[in-house]
């Protein structure tokens, strides 16, 4: 698997960096990679059906932007480490279907972190990490023909406050977040950026260093998609 390093420089572009690696995949353009990347600035990241009105706050001064896969609306910016994940979609196994899917990736980091980190971290929700009942990563899915893109994030050194002042309590919740507050609700799980990336990278094999990313194609999106309310509010 290929592992690529890459933060860019706005929030829209990583965004859309993340969308153009999971078409160049499908494509057969591109082959298995793990992508690492964290935004210079905060900003919400809507998952794709979610309503802006219903998850954030009126008076939040803050870029929204609407990313390509489901989940749950989330704050993002220095501290929050993303990750994400582009897989060969099987015809048959836990990889062939989201559910399955879902299951297979939380499972395999969750035993990686618990074995490098010696603490406890369960699974939780639907694609939630948690110590001590605190989510500090969540995790999303979207899926093309032939190659899915699994990414999430991991509260490392976030500014936690931040989420309750920006984000509105989620219209659905898990159970076991018992309706918390967003600050009673996560954490930061102070592990350091080299650690979680040492962690997943042995959790993937991912061993062949990448240096090339489709810039071009980027900007394209960020322009065409990215930039424009009609995508990042449309609903």
């Amino acid at each position: 698997m290929r592992l690529l390093d890459l933060s860019l420089n706005t929030p829209a572009a990583n965004l859309a960096c993340d969308e153009v690696i999971l078409q160049q995949c499908d494509n057969g353009e591109a082959d298995e990679t793990l992508r690492f990347w964290e935004s210079p600035q905060h900003f919400v990241a809507l998952g794709y059906t979610n309503r802006v009105a219903d998850e954030v706050r009126a008076d939040a001064n803050i870029p929204i932007l609407r990313r390509c896969s489901g989940g749950g609306t989330v704050l993002q910016g220095p501290g929050c480490l993303n990750y994400a994940l582009f897989l060969r979609i099987p015809k048959a196994g836990e990889l062939a279907g989201v559910t399955g899917a879902n299951e297979f990736i939380m499972r395999r980091h969750e035993q990686a972190l618990c074995d490098a980190l010696n603490i406890s971290i369960t699974r939780e929700g639907f694609t939630d990490l948690a110590t001590r009942g605190l989510k500090f990563s969540g995790n999303a899915q979207r899926r093309k023909q032939k190659f899915l893109l699994f990414h999430g994030t991991f509260l490392l050194d976030f500014d936690l406050s931040l989420i309750e002042a920006v984000l509105l309590p989620p219209p659905k919740q898990p159970d076991y977040r018992k309706n918390r507050t967003h600050e009673e609700f996560v954490t930061n799980l102070k592990v350091s950026r080299d650690a979680i990336k040492a962690i997943l990278r042995r959790a993937w094999n991912a061993n062949e260093t990448a240096t090339d990313w489709p810039s071009e194609r980027v900007l394209e999106l960020v322009e065409k998609q990215y930039s424009h309310n009609e995508w990042n509010l449309k609903f």
